[in-house]
């Protein structure tokens, strides 16, 4: 009988890129795997890597509730990471130069 350690996973929306000015996949929440062990430098070429291969999938979901029905399906160890709010702050062209 093998036993499975649960490896963490954490749920959140991630931030939109620098490049990116519209809201196009702004809706998305992401689920992805948490290393278990610390990464150590590669003795060659000094990347940094792991022994979990599990860290590099990143599941994506359309909202919140079904990336934890997702993490409660599969009996995930996960934490909700919630999303800082937009705060738009609206000037006319002129109040640049004030």
């Amino acid at each position: 009988m093998t036993i499975i350690a649960k490896i963490p996973a954490r749920i959140y929306q991630p931030a939109k890129s620098t490049m990116q000015s519209g809201k196009a996949h702004l809706g998305e929440w992401l689920l992805e795997y948490m290393s278990p062990t610390a990464k150590k430098p590669d003795p060659l070429m000094g990347w940094q890597g792991g022994a979990s291969t599990q860290s590099q999938v990143r599941l994506k979901f359309k909202d919140q509730a079904s990336a934890e029905a997702y993490a409660k399906k599969k009996e995930l160890d996960y934490t909700v990471v919630a999303d800082n709010p937009r705060a738009l702050i609206l000037q006319t062209y002129a109040e640049n130069f004030l």
